[in-house]
């Protein structure tokens, strides 16, 4: 199988699966712009010299799902060969990323027929332009992780199921779980307004961030993560990185959310003489 050159946009914060352990959702274009899903990935249990960031390039062997019939959806090969490539920075005005993501790939205004595409099993990731933000909210959740996955995975690392070698078992602590659910309300093009989950692994980080910073008062923490969502954010041509769950895809009334965010700066006009 040939080896493929990717470019990481998504990771989404970790969940828990009692077969494959703390598993993390990574989303990548290819350079002509088109979608590849990366799972399951045991991210945090590869080596520090294995991991990617967001905007890392990549390069790795890929083999199709067999058991997530979506179309993007493939696996490495191999999680431990993994090549960098570099990394693609922000100058020029994210010059290079807006090139890839915006130009290179199909970006959707509309939700309707992305929801259609989603049923018809055409597609189950996406770069979205929401028409126009009308708030960032949240919703309690639960605090910890579910205790059955947790000991599930605990007897499969003892057992050495979950990963190859010991030496990550000495430093591994299970990441925190996240009790708050994150939401964007939005109308798209046609003025359909939806409210979807957000699941980006930078919105649960900041948070976290905040409530270090703020002496663990999560009204204030929340609030910091709000006026980054939405008041920064408003500054920038704000594009979602959408995309469903495997469970919902092909029948819930819309299985979209926003797996990540692309705030890229506004595109400046040319100055005339």
């Amino acid at each position: 199988m040939p080896r493929e050159r990717l470019l990481i946009t998504v990771k989404t914060y970790p969940t828990l699966s009692r077969k494959l352990g703390e598993t993390v959702c990574t989303a990548a274009v290819r350079p002509d712009g088109s979608w590849v899903r990366l799972y399951p990935v045991p991210f945090r249990l590869m080596d520090y010299k294995d991991r990617y960031s967001k905007f890392d390039w990549i390069e790795t062997t890929l083999a199709k799902s067999t058991r997530d019939t979506r179309p993007e959806t493939f696996h490495p090969v191999d999680v431990l060969d993994v090549s960098h490539l570099g990394h693609l920075g922000t100058d020029d005005g994210w010059r290079e990323r807006r090139q890839i993501i915006l130009k290179q790939g199909k970006v959707h205004d509309r939700l309707g027929p992305l929801i259609d595409a989603a049923h018809a099993n055409q597609c189950s990731l996406a770069v979205f332009k929401p028409a126009k933000i009308l708030d960032f909210s949240w919703a309690p959740d639960d605090r910890d992780w579910d205790e059955i996955k947790v000991q599930e995975m605990r007897n499969r690392a003892d057992q050495g199921e979950l990963f190859a070698g010991d030496d990550w078992r000495k430093t591994f602590q299970l990441i925190p779980k996240l009790p708050w659910k994150f939401y964007y309300k939005f109308l798209d093009a046609d003025g359909r307004e939806s409210e979807m989950t957000v699941l980006d692994w930078e919105a649960g980080q900041l948070y976290w961030n905040c409530l270090r910073q703020e002496d663990g008062l999560q009204s204030i923490a929340l609030a910091k993560v709000r006026q980054k969502y939405i008041d920064y954010f408003s500054q920038k041509d704000l594009h979602f990185f959408l995309g469903t769950t495997k469970e919902y895809h092909e029948w819930a009334t819309n299985p979209w959310l926003i797996i990540g965010v692309f705030p890229v700066p506004p595109e400046t006009q040319p100055r005339l003489l």
